[in-house]
Formats: structure tokens, C-alpha cells, sequence
């Protein structure tokens, strides 16, 4: 695994935002893990953040891209962390765009925040977790009303690696096979557990025995089935 991989998920827990024990997804699906973008608040983290995705899209995706288009609300910060980041670390200009949820009339008027979309454009999506395919379903046509763009790829901070809605393949999988562009995530839960089981983050054990006896049961329901 890769070193950025591993100091990422360290970073996830010590922020906060990758938590264990129990917890009900929107879904209605009860959870021993829930991750939340939302808890990276100080300048440090988001700084922080959009290196480690910066890291990813560069390595998954190269720099063949024109946009990060950050779905709102929480791709709306990182999107525009995330091209701060890129600028920094590879010397590329990439331009940020998001969405409102409701279209503004007057002023900045439209449905776009940041720069506007071109016919040719090719974009990398940002989020920081799918695990319906829902906000896709509402970005895709959002995206392709505003220009004839290309979609390069969805970037995820983490692939919970669940069941998507056709109950045969993973919500990312889905997505890919739905639109015929490719997702992909900075670390998998997979990996997560291959970091953190039995060894100390923090300067404890996050994933015991027990814990992880919770997420072998919960992928056994809510995992794809070979």
C-alpha cells in the first residue's frame, strides 16, 4: 500500500472523521464504521485533504483534465482544496466548479459556482463518499446540460466496497457501468482494515478483534457476493 494510503487513513481517524462503533447510514442500514467529510473544519486538514486527493487524481487519473467539479454541498470545499493542491504540488492549473442546489437569478446567475463549463471540458468528479450512486444520478445531468463535457472519472476518499442498489455489484461498479466512466477512491475499506487492524493509530488499537468481527458481519449482509 501506498505510504500517502496509509498516513490518509491515519489522518481520517485522528480528524475524527472516520469513526467506529454503531451507527444508521441514511440508508436505513446499521454500520459499525461511518465516515463524515464534514468533520475536517481547521485550515490544516483541508489543506491536508486536498493534497492526499490531489495525490490520488494525479496518480488514477494523470493531468490530462480541465475541471474538479465538486457536487454540492460538501464537494463544493473539496474541489476547491483539492486544485489548490495541485497547483502546488504538480504545477497544473485545474479550475474548480460546483453546483447549487437551487439556480440563482440575479447577480452570479446560473446553477454553477467557480468557472463555467465548456464544450470539451474534461472533468474529474469529487466527493467524498458514494454509497448509493444517488448524487451521481443528480450530477451527470447537471454536468451534461451545461456543455458537452467529458467525464474523466469520479474520485472518492473512501470505497465503503457495499452493495449498490441492483444488489450485484458495488455502488462505485454501478456507477461506472451506468455512465462508462471509471471511479475510484484514495483508500478502499479494504485497505483501512489492513491498516489499522490490531496496530495502533493515535497511540491506540482502533480495529480490535471485536470491531473487526462487526465489519466481517456487516459485509457478509451488505457486501457483493462472489
Amino acid at each position: 500500500m501506498q505510504s500517502y494510503k496509509q498516513d490518509f487513513i491515519e489522518f481520517m481517524v485522528e480528524s475524527g472523521v472516520l469513526r467506529f462503533g454503531d451507527f444508521t447510514l441514511k440508508s436505513g442500514r446499521k454500520s459499525p464504521f461511518f465516515m463524515n467529510a464534514g468533520g475536517y473544519v481547521t485550515g490544516r486538514q483541508l489543506g491536508r485533504l486536498g493534497r492526499f486527493y490531489a495525490e490520488a487524481i494525479h496518480e488514477q487519473f494523470g493531468d490530462d483534465f480541465d475541471v474538479l467539479f465538486g457536487p454540492a454541498y460538501k464537494g463544493i470545499p473539496l474541489s476547491v482544496a483539492t486544485v489548490i493542491a495541485y497547483e502546488e504540488l504538480y504545477g497544473k492549473q485545474i479550475r474548480y466548479c460546483a453546483n447549487r442546489k437551487e439556480v440563482k437569478d440575479h447577480g452570479d446567475t446560473g446553477i454553477l459556482l467557480g468557472s463555467s463549463l465548456q464544450d470539451g471540458d474534461r472533468v474529474v468528479i469529487i466527493e467524498d463518499v458514494t454509497t448509493s450512486g444517488k448524487s451521481i444520478e443528480e450530477t451527470y445531468p447537471i454536468l451534461k446540460a451545461q456543455a458537452d463535457v467529458d467525464i474523466v472519472g469520479l474520485m472518492v476518499s473512501l470505497n465503503r466496497m457495499e452493495v449498490g442498489p441492483s444488489g450485484t455489484m458495488t455502488a462505485m461498479d454501478e456507477i461506472t457501468e451506468t455512465y462508462g466512466f471509471p471511479t475510484t477512491a484514495i483508500v478502499t475499506m479494504a485497505e483501512v482494515l489492513e491498516h489499522l487492524y490490531n496496530r495502533p493509530c493515535g497511540g491506540q488499537i482502533v480495529v480490535d478483534d471485536t470491531l473487526k468481527a462487526a465489519i466481517d458481519a456487516y459485509y457478509e449482509q451488505y457486501g457483493v457476493k462472489n
